[in-house]
């Protein structure tokens, strides 16, 4: 709550209490404004909750919304149904007593949905159990049924509750939901028979008629048109926008048959309900006597039908009265008018009872059968205070029950803050305050009070009338400061009165009744053979409400008003046995409006609501109190002591806290376990201390935070990498693990297969052998010779392979062979196979000059050698030399040199040879001494080539 404090100007404040001019109603009303204009209908009075109705819908009733107000404490958080919901369940479990909400409104204020959005708080928020839900299910769908058969469209209010009800909601220990029981006071009887203009009957007859099944509507008799039905058009307003009677036909059935009605007990409730339509039909001619007769009986006959009585009982009860002579039985016929109140009588008797035996069968479905000891949460949803144009018996009632109500609230709150005083040990000054014990006691006082003489008028003998009740109240009465009327008031009173009226002065402000009618509403008589004719039915329903062993006393029958009295009278005794909370609602304009504020409307509500009179004790001694570890959480950073954290007890450290604030002592008190705070003002300074601390602190708290995530970020992103490199330091561990385990083995292997290499092939050898096979193979391919000449370089093989590598060696020199004849043309052949011309030199001169063939012998030619040097030209010089390799079979047989050969011409004297390119082609002597021998440049395949 503290927190909106900073936001007051523009949405209001969330508690009257802290309101400076407390006693101002002008200030009330401006912060009710700020607030309902902002969308923020609900306001404290200290625990009371004040709800003003927006007339649209608000997204605050989410299941969001209920998880976020559950467990919360109670002033932590916005204003809400559900926070007050909250505080009372927590409360119930904590210190396991009984507790009540009382929520009170005028018409159209918003007192049912109040009451619903508590039931619907319980059943999202107890525990769940399959049992717990069906409990839940049944207490949630009570609320439709008792709006359809006790709901109707008034002028203020299109769900008017004509009737109070106070339902209690019983917990385990646990908290869970497992009971409940209602009481209902006070029904609008009246309404079955006669309806104002503007408003409508009961709901139940329209959502029947309109949304009956065809079936149903037909053996009840009935049509689908609510012009067909006198009960049902006396208001002219049988059809209205707001109202869909369809669908909440659906609803009431399904409701029905979850809170365990039967069949039966549906087709018996809604033939009740059929025959009250009918009843209403019927129509009295007068006969020759002037006594009344049927006019139809056709409506007779559907009564019969429904009820169960036969249908001659039925008309006579309608039409004669019973008259008691000492032995003898007399049946007086009825006139016109009289036979009209018996059939209204006998509707009202049936209805009435009825819902009393619908809210009986709702309880059996919810009561409890476990006999250990229950908490409850009672809720009260009653009637409030009405001013009408015209107010009659009903508003009197009404006004009388809001009385009694208003002086057990003031007594309750006095009675609440005086406790909290003497529990805190704070000495408690005596609060001021209108006490309405004057005009309760003006109302109920035994043989002087109003209910007294209403009774006393309605039982004495003789011709008791209206008028004469009020001339009996002016006798009694005259000169009490509460009460006036007609004749008793001063001139200018005078003109705002009526003969008939009389005035009383309530709490909530003056109220004018209209007597007519106040004998026979009070009396609400049906005659003794009225109950004797509905004994003869066989409607289950109608035999439960009029027992035959209902006692037949010629004691009149107790008053409407005595009766209420009575009922008032537990109801207190019953409310004062518990812990109470308040929910006021407001209806803040009469068009029904979202967004319009009546001003006049509002002060007269707020007035007679008794919320200036609450707000007045609450304020009487100090406007706020709260525990100290609260207190002390919310504001300990306004102190260096006790920032950031206190280690002693919360109250030493509020002590140290407002001593550091500068509280005078007439501003606070401390009390045993809260600090008590005189004046708004005082923690209005406090709360905007608050919020200039907080932004200095958000910065340092800003900064920490900031430094805390990078720290804890970097120590995350370290161990991350930590773990990192421990895996791949392991995972690399472990493959070089495997990798030397798998070369131990290949190793162990292959020394095994060494040593038995010379062995037959087994497993000890047999993978050494192959890769002994595999490695030949694999170097014999990358060192094969490249022509026939090198053909001796073949690569040794190893014993295994010696045989396979002579059959290669074979193949691969004859697929040289093969390959260098292939690619050798028939011209070349021819060239190869000529005369190749020698030359022989000794020294300077020229030895001799030989021809031969190409196809010599080695001796042959090794034999011309000898001779002298050997000098041989040739155009194609590698064919001639691989045909001399050949011939010889020796491939060491050639050399071949570049520049100059030496060569020994006898021991101890040697010669040299040069080569060079020239124009032509000759040998000589040069003039160092070299034999030099010059090849033809222009014959590029001419070449000379030496043997020795």
């Amino acid at each position: 709550m503290e927190a909106s404090l900073t936001a007051r100007d523009r949405v209001g404040i969330q508690d009257f209490v802290l309101l400076d001019a407390y006693t101002s109603e002008t200030a009330f009303l401006d912060n009710l404004r700020k607030r309902f204009h902002e969308n923020l209908i609900y306001t404290y009075i200290g625990t009371l909750l004040v709800s003003v109705n927006p007339y649209k819908e608000l997204d605050i009733y989410s299941k969001k919304q209920m998880d976020t107000y559950m467990g919360v404490n109670f002033f932590e958080l916005p204003p809400h149904i559900y926070a007050l919901a909250d505080n009372v369940f927590r409360t119930m479990l904590s210190e396991f007593n009984n507790h009540f909400i009382l929520i009170s409104g005028e018409s159209g204020a918003g007192k049912t949905e109040a009451s619903k959005k508590i039931l619907q708080f319980y059943a999202v928020s107890c525990p769940s159990t399959r049992v717990l839900n069906n409990v839940r299910d049944r207490l949630l769908l009570s609320n439709p049924v008792l709006e359809a058969f006790g709901n109707a469209k008034t002028l203020k209010n299109d769900n008017s509750s004509r009737f109070g009800k106070y339902m209690d909601i019983q917990f385990d220990q646990q908290g869970g939901a497992v009971g409940g029981h209602i009481l209902s006071y006070l029904l609008e009887k009246s309404r079955v028979v006669h309806q104002n203009h503007g408003e409508r009957n009961f709901h139940i007859f329209y959502q029947l008629v309109e949304g009956g099944e065809d079936d149903l509507l037909l053996w009840l008799g009935l049509q689908r048109n609510c012009q067909q039905y006198s009960y049902l058009v006396q208001g002219d307003c049988a059809k209205v926008s707001s109202i869909n009677d369809r669908s909440d036909w659906k609803t009431v059935r399904k409701a029905l048959s979850v809170i365990d009605f039967s069949e039966a007990d549906v087709e018996h409730l809604f033939g009740i309900i059929a025959s009250v339509l009918h009843l209403g039909n019927i129509r009295f001619d007068t006969d020759a006597l002037g006594y009344a007769t049927l006019s139809n009986n056709q409506e007779m006959h559907w009564v019969s039908k429904l009820l169960g009585i036969p249908a001659q009982v039925l008309q006579h009860g309608l039409t004669h009265r019973k008259i008691e002579a000492k032995t003898e039985e007399v049946f007086s016929p009825f006139s016109v008018d009289h036979a009209v109140y018996a059939r209204d009588a006998l509707a009202k008797a049936i209805y009435g009872r009825t819902f009393t035996w619908l809210v009986n069968k709702i309880n059996e479905s919810l009561v409890n059968k476990d006999s250990s000891r229950k908490t409850v949460i009672g809720l009260l949803d009653i009637y409030g205070f009405e001013v009408l144009n015209v107010n009659s018996f009903e508003q009197f009632c009404i006004n009388y029950c809001n009385e009694k109500l208003q002086q057990l609230f003031i007594e309750l709150t006095l009675k609440s803050e005086q406790e909290e005083y003497h529990l805190e040990g704070i000495e408690w000054e005596p609060v001021p305050y209108f006490n309405n014990k004057i005009i309760c006691d003006l109302v109920e006082e035994k043989y002087r009070g109003i209910i007294s003489i209403l009774d006393e008028e309605c039982l004495r003998p003789g011709e008791a009338t209206d008028l004469t009740f009020l001339e009996k109240m002016e006798e009694t009465m005259g000169g009490h400061p509460h009460f006036v009327t007609h004749k008793l008031a001063d001139q200018k009173t005078r003109k705002t009165m009526d003969r008939g009226d009389f005035r009383l002065l309530h709490y909530a402000g003056e109220v004018t009744y209209c007597v007519v009618g106040f004998l026979d509403k009070n009396n609400d008589l049906l005659y003794r053979n009225g109950k004797e004719v509905m004994r003869r039915s066989k409607n289950a329903i109608i035999t439960h409400c009029f027992p035959t062993t209902e006692p037949d006393s010629k004691r009149r029958p107790e008053t409407v008003v005595t009766q209420f009295k009575s009922s008032l009278v537990g109801l207190t005794e019953i409310l004062m046995s518990k812990e109470p909370w308040y929910v006021r609602c407001i209806k803040p304009n009469e068009a029904k409006q979202p967004g319009r504020f009546d001003d006049v409307l509002v002060r007269h509500q707020v007035k007679y609501l008794g919320l200036m009179e609450h707000l007045r004790v609450r304020r009487a001694g100090f406007a706020y109190r709260r525990k100290y570890e609260i207190f002390l959480q919310r504001y300990k950073a306004l102190c260096p002591d006790t920032w950031p954290n206190w280690r002693g007890s919360a109250a030493e450290g509020v002590q140290r806290l407002i001593k550091h604030l500068g509280y005078k002592s007439d501003e606070y008190k401390m009390g045993r376990t809260k600090i008590f705070i005189r004046h708004p003002k005082t923690l209005f300074a406090t709360e905007d201390a608050f919020q200039e601390c907080k932004h200095r602190l958000a910065t340092r708290i800003q900064a920490k935070y900031k430094g805390y995530r990078v720290k804890g970020d970097f120590q995350k992103q370290k161990e991350a990498a930590t773990r990192i490199e421990t895996c791949w330091r392991g995972l690399m561990a472990r493959k070089e693990r495997e990798k030397r385990a798998w070369a131990a083995k290949v190793i162990k292997k292959f020394i095994k297969g060494f040593m038995t290499r010379h062995q037959p092939i087994g497993a000890d050898n047999s993978e050494y052998l192959m890769y002994v096979r595999q490695n030949y193979l694999t170097r014999l391919k990358d060192n094969l010779p490249k022509t026939v000449l090198h053909r001796d370089a073949w690569l040794t093989p190893p014993p295994i392979m010696h045989e396979v590598s002579q059959i290669l060696k074979q193949v691969y020199i004859r697929h040289l062979v093969r390959k260098y004849v292939g690619g050798i043309s028939p011209q070349r052949k021819a060239q190869v196979q000529r005369t190749v011309t020698v030359k022989c030199y000794k020294e300077t001169s020229v030895s001799n000059v030989l021809t031969h063939r190409l196809y010599r012998t080695e001796h042959e030619l090794r034999s011309l050698s000898s001779q002298g040097d050997l000098v041989l030209q040739c155009d194609h010089l590698f064919e001639a030399l691989t045909k001399l390799s050949v011939i010889v079979s020796n491939q060491n047989f050639i050399r071949v040199v570049q520049g100059s050969v030496r060569f020994d011409i006898q021991p101890g004297r040697e010669g040299f040879v040069d080569f060079k390119s020239g124009q032509e082609s000759m040998v000589y002597r040069a003039k160092n001494g070299h034999l030099m021998v010059v090849s033809d440049r222009r014959k590029k395949g001419t070449c000379f080539f030496f043997l020795y």
